[in-house]
């Protein structure tokens, strides 16, 4: 009897030890501002993609944080892209971002079409305040689509940051434009 009484006390240990490692989630890369992905990495996630009271249909999303440009070299191409455009304001600068982003369905029948717009891109400093967009005409292509399942597109945001702020973060919420997504928003470093 006490041999079974402490078998079975072991295995309801080990089922512990085994079990807890699960509830304790660890932050993966790009999921908070302490987590920002760097350049070159990709960040994935869910979207979900419906109407009203039907039901919403999902969708993978991939987000790479392709090139980041700034200063002189940002505020040339902006330049380049439309004369019109204005100077940074003093004590600032252009940083301008090259972002891909790839859209699938994961069932059928994957006919919902997903808004991207800049508007769904927010830079912060890396005190946590929220820099304004850039009230710019954009290098092409910009990034702005409605994606159909399979689609994907390189495309520029532009951003007017602080001169002295070297690690300023970049945060994606598909719920800006109206759709649902999962696990919340992803971040990335714009350096």
């Amino acid at each position: 009897m006490r041999t079974e009484t402490s078998a079975g006390l072991f295995l309801a240990c080990l089922a512990v030890i085994a079990i807890a490692p699960v509830s304790v989630s660890a932050q993966t890369q790009g999921s908070s501002p302490s987590q920002a992905a760097p350049a070159g990495v990709t960040l994935t996630g869910i979207v979900e993609c419906g109407e009203g009271y039907t039901s919403h249909e999902l969708y993978d999303i991939k987000l790479t944080l392709i090139e980041v440009i700034r200063g002189e070299e940002a505020w040339a191409l902006i330049k380049k892209a439309d004369s019109g455009n204005k100077p940074a304001e003093p004590g600032a600068e252009y940083l301008l971002a090259r972002i891909r982003f790839e859209y699938f369905a994961r069932g059928t029948p994957g006919l919902c079409v997903h808004q991207v717009v800049p508007e769904q891109f927010t830079a912060y400093s890396a005190g946590g305040e929220d820099y304004k967009s850039a009230s710019v005409v954009l290098p092409k292509p910009e990034m702005r689509k409605g994606f159909k399942s399979g689609e994907s597109l390189e495309g520029w945001i532009a951003f007017m940051v602080a001169q002295n702020d070297r690690a300023p973060l970049m945060s994606y919420s598909a719920s800006t434009g109206g759709a649902v997504q999962q696990g919340g928003d992803k971040w990335f470093l714009l350096r």
